[in-house]
């Protein structure tokens, strides 16, 4: 089943806590490696969603703590229950990416990840 989305949109939803920003005590402290990344997938045209289980106002408060509030298309909160027909390790057209592995990484090899995700066989 294809997507309906055009092969050049790629959306990317972007978690704060340990993703964006370490917290330690009461110190927060941004994580420049994943800050950076996500600026870079923004300028190669990743659509940019900001998330959090804090809700969508600590999202956006955090990216403007960041600098980076500009670059998300949009802030919410992280479900709580998803109303799927399928479980989220069946799903095709998504990915995770954990934030140690992906500063050499570009919207190029996300694409070619989630193209050979694709083409695996799932037994469902």
């Amino acid at each position: 089943m294809q997507s309906s989305n055009s092969p050049q949109e790629f959306y990317i939803y972007v978690d704060i806590d340990d993703t964006l920003v370490r917290s330690y005590g009461g110190k927060r402290i941004p994580i420049t490696a994943t800050i950076k990344h996500v600026k870079e997938l923004k300028k190669q045209g990743a659509k940019l969603y900001c998330w959090s289980s804090g809700g969508l106002e600590y999202a956006k408060n955090t990216a403007r703590e960041l600098g980076i509030l500009d670059i998300f298309e949009a802030f919410l909160p992280k479900p709580q229950m998803l109303l799927d027909d399928q479980e989220i390790k069946y799903w095709r057209g998504m990915i995770q990416v954990h934030p140690i592995s992906c500063q050499s990484k570009s919207l190029d090899d996300y694409r070619e990840q989630l193209k050979a995700h694709l083409t695996k066989s799932f037994d469902i």
